[in-house]
């Protein structure tokens, strides 16, 4: 647990955002200060190297993304995370990218994490209660829940943000009627071959999309499936 203790870890996590400063992953200085309040070693399995750029196993077969991922999808969704927006983050795995949600959207804002491993669920909440981000969850502004994420939270829907942190074979309907009019969503589409696709819904309610870039991320499948591991 050494590293979540003394200053040396908060100076690797400020390292980790610096270089991807420096190769220009990041060019938002709130994605930076958000990134920087949230120590990424809070949301990786014990023992495993945090601030790596690199996905990390986190059990149940799904995987923590790559920082410089969580910074792409941080920067794309920026405008959609103001202090008082409501997101969404379908996948939540250990509750990272949640955090962060919370941490832009503040108080008066709204972050729920999906993510249907009950496991993970509890860890997740776990890792927030030590992070910055804690008394966002302990008031209530924050939460974290377990079900099937491929059919979004509705109970806070619309979303000005909706964050996909697994590959839909294609996008699912749900999502796109929980997306606010003016809102984005980020998601990993595709089966072998994955893009990143920007789903932005129009004020008239129709919707765009474009792809950012290739990815590769674990299938965003059923809980049982999942365990499986297909």
């Amino acid at each position: 647990m050494e590293h979540h203790s003394g200053g040396s870890g908060t100076n690797k996590n400020k390292q980790m955002v610096e270089q991807l400063q420096r190769y220009g992953v990041i060019s938002s200085k709130k994605v930076v200060e958000v990134m920087e309040t949230i120590d990424r070693a809070l949301f990786v399995p014990d023992g495993t190297p945090a601030y790596v750029d690199s996905p990390m196993a986190i059990g149940y077969n799904a995987t923590i993304s790559a920082p410089h991922m969580h910074a792409t999808c941080l920067q794309l969704l920026e405008e959609n995370l103001q202090p008082g927006m409501h997101a969404l983050d379908v996948g939540s795995g250990t509750g990272y990218l949640t955090a962060c949600f919370a941490t832009m959207v503040g108080p008066q804002g709204r972050a729920i994490g999906v993510e249907h491993i009950p496991e993970l669920v509890a860890a997740s909440i776990k890792n927030i209660e030590k992070s910055a981000a804690a008394s966002l969850l302990k008031g209530g502004s924050l939460s974290v829940h377990a079900g099937d994420g491929r059919e979004g939270w509705p109970e806070h829907a619309p979303y000005d943000a909706i964050h996909v942190g697994a590959a839909a074979p294609e996008i699912p309907q749900p999502l796109i009627d929980q997306l606010k009019p003016g809102g984005r969503m980020v998601i990993p589409v595709g089966k072998i071959f994955q893009d990143l696709q920007v789903v932005d819904k129009n004020l008239d309610g129709s919707v765009s999309i474009r792809s950012e870039t290739a990815v590769r991320y674990v299938p965003l499948t059923s809980r049982d499936a999942q365990l499986k591991g297909y």
